[in-house]
């Protein structure tokens, strides 16, 4: 089967940093199911991993996390999948990714794809989705319907987990939505996904709040930078506040939450699946759920760009521009 690997970490000019390869196809466990890809979306994660990685001698890693596909094999046990399915879903850290023809996933993180969205568009949704989803509900707690009268800031509204917490927060429950983006193309962006108000976070937060006349900040969802703002974060966030990231700032000082009793949340959307918890098909569940959101028109496909047919030169492109810090939304490649 055709796939996109890369045997050592290089930097995205650098040649041969994405590789076509060719490889055996694989074959179902007792809980996969072997989807053959259609679409796959690039996140940030991908690029992090082709960075830091060394795969094992003379063998290739194969990146990628979303994807939609048609199911084509079931393992003895899946009860939830038939072949022909069409489905979507985030795959893995800790298996083979889904830049290749046939792919393995578990069934109990995989749902039906939104019949209502091509297979580019349904690309864009699992991988953003689930961490948006577990963030708000699972790490800061909120209820659905819930938040009446507080201020959730979303620093990074734009890029692909921003833009589906955005919708979340505002279709699916009462808070004041604030995110920062710092052009005005983003700015709009986050405005047309619900946002009640947006500021630059080019300039000192505590002042463009001020500015834009928002009071003290009960929760934060720091998607990016969390590191260059973490001060600032602390100084806006009200007594008792709630603090979530999802990035890998080199330090964190948890010391500094302590006078306010902020409390520190992380949400990493791979730990159900790494970990094999007893709840791992609440990430199934809650696609699921997405998916209907979507087909009933409530949340849309936040993608952005697509660069294509899925294969190496394509594929090193999306990557040097989610590098280049200037997507806005998510980033897919189609078919083979």
């Amino acid at each position: 089967m055709k796939a996109i690997g890369f045997d050592r970490p290089l930097p995205i000019d650098q040649p041969g940093a994405l590789q076509d390869i060719e490889l055996p196809a694989p074959t179902p466990g007792p809980r996969d199911l072997l989807v053959r890809v259609k679409a796959v979306s690039v996140n940030p994660v991908d690029t992090k991993v082709r960075n830091k990685a060394q795969p094992a001698a003379g063998e290739f890693r194969v990146l990628g996390y979303d994807a939609v596909g048609v199911v084509e094999k079931v393992g003895a046990e899946v009860t939830g999948f038939k072949p022909g399915a069409r489905v979507f879903y985030a795959g893995v850290i800790n298996r083979p990714g889904t830049n290749s023809e046939l792919h393995l996933v578990d069934e109990r993180i995989v749902a039906h794809a939104p019949h209502s969205q091509d297979d580019a568009h349904a690309a864009a949704l699992p991988l953003t989705s689930i961490t948006a989803y577990e963030l708000l509900f699972d790490r800061l707690g909120v209820a659905r319907n819930g938040g009446a009268g507080q201020t959730l800031l979303i620093v990074g509204g734009a890029g692909g987990v921003g833009s589906m917490l955005i919708q979340l927060a505002r279709k699916l429950t009462q808070l004041t939505v604030v995110a920062t983006a710092s052009r005005p193309e983003t700015q709009k962006w986050c405005l047309d996904l619900g946002a009640h108000k947006v500021i630059d976070h080019h300039q000192p937060l505590p002042e463009a709040l001020r500015k834009a006349k928002i009071g003290g900040i009960d929760m934060v969802a720091s998607l990016t930078q969390t590191g260059e703002h973490y001060e600032e974060l602390i100084e806006v966030l009200l007594p008792q506040g709630k603090l979530a990231l999802i990035d890998d700032p080199e330090s964190l000082d948890a010391l500094k939450l302590k006078t306010k009793c902020i409390s520190l949340h992380w949400e990493l959307m791979f730990t159900r699946a790494l970990f094999n918890t007893p709840d791992m098909h609440r990430q199934g569940e809650l696609l699921a759920d997405v998916a209907q959101l979507v087909n009933s028109g409530h949340l849309r496909s936040t993608l952005g760009r697509n660069f294509g047919a899925i294969n190496a030169a394509n594929l090193t492109e999306a990557h040097a521009f989610i590098e280049s810090g200037k997507a806005q939304g998510k980033v897919v490649l189609e078919g083979f």
